[in-house]
């Protein structure tokens, strides 16, 4: 075999690979921002929802600090700086405002 084959088959191999470690992201999206360790996410306003790492996340508002979120069908809350497991998804919310929240996203 050529090296020319070798090298095009090596860099189809890694292309490939690469494309899969990142698969479930949205990017460059309004309020999604993905690397290959995760998703930063904002949803703003009652309702938001957002499609992350192959799960619909949903944001119902917020009540004495703590968001209210759906997560592939669970109901789960968190205040700035907590951590939440829901479904397929790890959760730290980052910011929690009146209106909003800020979130990273991993698998768990």
């Amino acid at each position: 075999m050529s090296a020319t084959i070798l090298r095009s088959r090596l860099a189809a191999g890694l292309l490939a690979g690469g494309v899969g470690l990142l698969a479930g992201c949205t990017f460059g999206g309004e309020n999604v921002q993905c690397s290959p360790s995760g998703c930063t996410v904002t949803l703003e306003g009652t309702d938001a929802q957002v499609e992350v790492l192959g799960t619909t996340l949903t944001f119902s508002g917020t009540q004495d600090g703590r968001a209210s979120l759906g997560v592939a069908g669970a109901n789960v809350s968190c205040a700035e700086g907590e951590s939440v497991t829901a479904g397929p998804l790890e959760l730290e919310c980052t910011s929690v405002t009146e209106d909003a929240v800020e979130l990273k996203a991993s698998l768990a």
